[in-house]
């Protein structure tokens, strides 16, 4: 087996499968047409073992290489996760299928109101789209196109972009085994807006432990995240503003308010996560409501930078899993 030195693993793929997972940008590189030379390089690297793929990865993300059969950090739990993968990842994964999931566990409140979810996606469908919506994609992250204005857009721009999404594995990226067995598929929801007409924050709470009590968990707050302010801030359950950073995100300079629905919001993702020993649930809270995001259960694909990095291993305590040969 020819030996490949961390410097020819190129960069590019490994701070992507970072910020699809935590950033969740809508102009994430893995969305960008790819260069000859780029995708030389992404044909290389699909030649690698998962294995030594996701070492060599996290070595580049996180400095250091993974142990992969006695993980102790959060980031190596992570990879453990993504190399076996519980079978409930994929439906609880898949955006659309877990839509049942969310509305037996809690109600159709909580869930966004789903536009449309064609087969198809043909001018017919965008002509009867309303003004303002959400484009999105089942099978991965990053796949998001806000549309305040239909107006603004065409259907031509969103059917090259839904095109470059559904032809997207996102297995390939950061080998997360699980998205293996998604079946993508373009889908349309209600744009949600607070009470001022802005795009609520986006809370991603870190939920360890699931069990009867509660679990312990970590907010990280992402505001203004498709503006020019973006921030991500991370709070204990007592809203103390905490001085880490996850992922390529900045704190704010000050916290923001303690949100009035911060009840509602634990109550929400205690519910959604006493099923697991560890899942991250993504929830929007807009004025009083809180609606279901996502769930995720390899969050930065196991190459997540933390600041300070001892964060990496307080974490990995929390996540209890059984480590496997």
């Amino acid at each position: 087996m020819a030996i490949i030195k961390t410097a020819e693993f190129d960069g590019d793929n490994a701070n992507s499968a970072v910020l699809q997972h935590e950033n969740q940008r809508p102009d994430h590189p893995v969305l960008r047409p790819a260069s000859r030379g780029r995708k030389i390089k992404e044909a290389a690297k699909s030649l690698l073992p998962d294995s030594m793929f996701l070492s060599l990865l996290h070595h580049k993300c996180i400095g250091r290489y993974p142990n992969l059969l006695w993980p102790t950090t959060f980031n190596e739990k992570i990879l453990q996760r993504s190399l076996r993968p519980d079978p409930r990842y994929v439906e609880l994964t898949d955006k659309l299928a877990v839509r049942s999931y969310i509305e037996a566990k809690l109600s159709e409140k909580h869930l966004v109101p789903l536009i449309a979810a064609p087969e198809v996606f043909t001018r017919d469908v965008f002509e009867s789209l309303p003004n303002a919506f959400v484009m999105k994609a089942n099978h991965g992250s990053s796949f998001v196109e806000v549309v305040r204005d239909k107006s603004n857009t065409s259907f031509e721009h969103l059917q090259r972009l839904a095109q470059r999404w559904l032809t997207t594995d996102f297995y390939d990226i950061a080998r997360e085994r699980h998205y293996r067995s998604i079946k993508p598929r373009i889908f349309f929801e209600k744009l949600l807006l607070d009470s001022s007409g802005a795009i609520p924050a986006d809370y991603k709470l870190h939920c360890f432990g699931g069990r009867i009590g509660g679990p312990i968990m970590y907010l990280l707050v992402i505001s203004d995240r498709f503006g020019k302010n973006t921030h991500g801030d991370v709070y204990d359950v007592d809203w103390n503003h905490l001085d880490i950073a996850i992922g390529e995100y900045t704190r704010s300079a000050k916290p923001a308010p303690r949100p009035a629905n911060l009840p509602a919001i634990l109550e929400v993702a205690g519910k959604l996560s006493e099923d697991f020993d560890y899942v991250r649930v993504d929830l929007y809270a807009p004025d009083n409501e809180v609606f279901f995001g996502e769930l995720t259960f390899t969050p930065g694909a196991g190459v997540l930078p933390f600041t300070p990095d001892g964060i990496d291993y307080e974490w990995g305590k929390l996540l209890n899993i059984r480590a496997g040969r």
